[in-house]
């Protein structure tokens, strides 16, 4: 028996399995792979991940496989340019706002740490082939690669299984399909020279060969290129095809090796049901987007760092099962958010016809004239808009509450460094000013249960040893933050997200009193 059971194995289940086990779960992870693939499919990450990530126990110690995404520009078929971004190496996360990588080496990086910690147990080369969920527990059914039967027995499921998923069949779920369909010529290729490219992310718009040229990690590059009509599929993907396509960028047999080559066609689609009973669905199982964004693996890693949290407090008996069903509401719509912003830069990019194309680039090059373009990394900090978040007395989510919270740089009993890594990681209480006066016994046990962290944060120039409670914001990114929504108090969710702020000892008091009515709420009653 074991406390969850995830179904797949890439980077999304790996992250799952490290959360749950740093929280003390026993995880059973069945692969119906007998190795890891040996190619990347995700090229780039945000910043929300990179700081997901870092709750992994990872974090810097990824260097080897990344790097940062840098300028990321957009040119029309004549050369000019139509955006250009530069991603931000300290973004509101704390960390860069998009990192490049090579995905094989974050895959071994998380392998090792799921491997380092007791509670992960990993079986390759093991399909599922039946769930059965008994309502206080879930039978697997599983095979060997040589036909063995396998039995497993978990009190929750977890389909991290891809876009084919098992368990979202086995669900029944209906699948929402936006039908947004493009045919990608994908070439994974490692030069034989370092060269530098800038800018190091390149998207070409030319309606002639919508194409694309970007990081896949250090050392490694990725270029694709678009089926444009009247072009057949088996001519596209031949390696003469590749090649020809790559010496549009001056690409050759002489200068590079080709690592692979596959077509692959663009999706935008989400499962109608994320959970049933004790069986949950995440990542590509509940979700496909296009990849203009680079949103599909980081908002697999969104999915994983909800759900770890509200299942925790569940088995340790904070709140009952139904606590879980805010999973789906909350990250069925953000993804949409994500799918939807994704659909539309990929409108811009896929545009074929010669007068529209001409049309986007008169807009966009009076944009770019205007300097009115957003940075596309920042737009994407979706907050939350439904679930467990502070509430107005109407029961509609206050200001602030399911923000994005941001993340700097803090100073306490002798640290410097990200917030997250001085004070540690899980639900945060932030003030301005010791909280220990605004609250009564029953609300201290409370935030004790949930092992709320409590500081109070202090201006830069305060002295740097700060002990205690204390902490010295040294970028002020929580004075401001706290400034900026007239409040004295944020509570911070384990998954970086708002609960909610309050202004004074009263609002303070009823901040927790409401995530205290929300969870407990969700508690059987003797």
């Amino acid at each position: 028996m074991t406390d969850v059971l995830i179904v797949g194995y890439g980077p999304v289940g790996q992250v799952a399995a490290i959360l749950l086990a740093q929280r003390g779960f026993t995880v059973q992870v069945v692969e119906k792979w007998a190795t890891p693939y040996s190619m990347p499919r995700a090229v780039s990450y945000d910043g929300e991940a990179s700081r997901i990530l870092a709750a992994c126990d990872l974090g810097d110690t990824l260097d080897p496989v990344c790097e940062l995404s840098g300028e990321y520009t957009w040119k029309n078929g004549f050369g000019r340019t139509l955006l250009h971004v530069k991603v931000a190496e300290d973004g509101p996360t704390g960390w860069p706002d998009s990192i490049s990588f090579y995905q094989p080496g974050l895959e071994a990086a998380l392998a090792a740490r799921g491997a380092a910690l007791p509670g992960v147990r990993v079986l390759r080369g093991v399909e599922v082939t039946d769930l059965a969920d008994h309502g206080d527990h879930v039978e697997v059914a599983a095979v060997d690669a040589d036909g063995t039967p396998r039995t497993f027995t978990a009190d929750w499921v977890l389909g991290c299984d891809g876009a084919n998923s098992f368990v979202r069949r086995w669900l029944g779920a209906t699948v929402t399909d936006l039908g947004f369909g493009y045919d990608w010529l994908v070439c994974d290729v490692v030069l034989n020279e370092p060269v530098e490219f800038k800018p190091n992310n390149l998207q070409i718009c030319d309606p002639a060969r919508p194409r694309t040229a970007v990081s896949a990690g250090p050392d490694h590059r990725r270029w694709e290129f678009m089926r444009v009509p009247g072009e057949t599929l088996e001519e596209f993907q031949t390696e003469a095809s590749v090649w020809r396509l790559l010496g549009l960028f001056d690409i050759t047999p002489a200068t590079a090796r080709l690592d692979r080559y596959g077509v692959y066609t663009t999706q935008a689609c989400y499962a109608d049901t994320w959970r049933s009973g004790r069986v949950f669905l995440a990542g590509d199982a509940a979700h496909v987007m296009p990849p203009f964004l680079g949103q599909g693996m980081s908002s697999g890693f969104r999915d994983v760092i909800n759900l770890a949290w509200k299942l925790d407090l569940v088995r340790r008996g904070l709140a009952d099962a139904t606590l879980l069903d805010t999973y789906e509401v909350e990250r069925k719509a953000h993804v949409q958010h994500a799918i939807r912003m994704s659909i539309d830069s990929g409108k811009v990019i896929c545009e074929t016809d010669p007068k529209q194309a001409a049309g986007r680039d008169s807009v966009m090059l009076a944009a770019l004239r205007r300097r009115t373009q957003q940075k596309h990394a920042r737009s994407l900090r979706e907050a939350i808009a439904d679930g467990v978040l502070h509430r107005r007395p109407d029961g509609t989510p206050a200001p602030r509450a399911g923000d994005p919270v941001p993340q700097g740089r803090v100073a306490a009993d002798g640290r410097t460094g990200r917030f997250d890594d001085v004070v540690g990681r899980g639900f945060v209480l932030i003030t301005r000013a010791d909280p220990a006066a605004a609250l009564d016994d029953a609300a201290t046990a409370f935030l004790d249960a949930l092992d709320v962290r409590r500081v109070t944060v202090r201006p830069a120039d305060a002295d740097a040893d700060a002990a205690g409670t204390d902490v010295v914001d040294l970028d002020g990114v929580y004075l401001t933050y706290l400034a900026g929504a007239d409040a004295d108090a944020v509570l911070v969710r384990p998954d970086f997200y708002v609960f909610g702020v309050a202004a004074g000892p009263t609002g303070l008091a009823a901040l927790v009193d409401d995530l205290r009515q929300q969870v407990s709420a969700r508690v059987p009653q003797p």
